[in-house]
């Protein structure tokens, strides 16, 4: 598999209408832009899935007309697609140069159903963000060693805290983002001092990224 087919986006005009929302991905270490609300949140759901190892904005078109253009390239766990945010009608696979990919459309009933986890990773990863120069990989490893089993925020908090709080919460997302940590209940409640995070596997066997 190809990390590097795509590594940027096609430049295209902004459909009309559309909202333009820009971010910045800790996964791609750059900015990039979102045409509108869906396709943030689907950018989203791949920021926070740690098992999505590469990713790319409009990385190519569907047609040789150039009308169609896909919402993004995904590289995970060794397979390759294309995703096509609240498209219709589309093949079901398109060859690319030497490479023959799958496309997957994202329906909106999807992204609805993924509104709280979404909404959630919107307020951490700016923390993430702003944080991860202060990132210190014996942090990291303090903290993933401290939760042995699952732990609410406050808790791990209560721990590591000297000062300002924000560089220990920092520091749980970035494991979370990492794969390292899980905290299922992000998919049905929204992030609070309650929510508890739980080590993927043992300690020992884990390191953070």
């Amino acid at each position: 598999m190809n990390e590097t087919r795509f590594q940027s986006a096609v430049s295209n005009a902004r459909p009309r209408g559309v909202r333009v929302i820009e971010a910045y991905s800790p996964k791609l270490g750059r900015r990039l832009q979102c045409f509108g609300e869906h396709v943030f949140g689907q950018w989203v759901r791949l920021e926070a899935d740690p098992t999505v190892q590469a990713f790319c904005e409009r990385p190519a078109y569907l047609d040789q007309a150039g009308k169609h253009l896909a919402d993004f390239w995904v590289l995970q766990e060794d397979r390759e697609a294309l995703l096509i945010v609240d498209g219709e009608d589309q093949p079901a696979t398109i060859t690319i140069g030497d490479a023959e990919l799958h496309v997957r459309s994202i329906p909106p009933a999807e992204l609805a159903a993924a509104r709280i986890w979404i909404g959630n990773w919107e307020r951490m990863l700016p923390v993430i963000t702003s944080c991860r120069p202060q990132m210190a990989p014996t942090f990291l490893r303090s903290i993933l060693k401290f939760v042995s089993e699952p732990m609410q925020l406050s808790r791990i908090e209560q721990e590591f805290v000297t000062g300002d709080p924000t560089l220990v919460r920092a520091a749980i997302f970035n494991l979370l983002h990492a794969g390292s940590l899980q905290a299922p209940q992000l998919h049905t409640e929204q992030l609070s001092f309650l929510t508890c995070f739980q080590p993927v596997r043992p300690c020992h066997e884990s390191s953070p990224r």
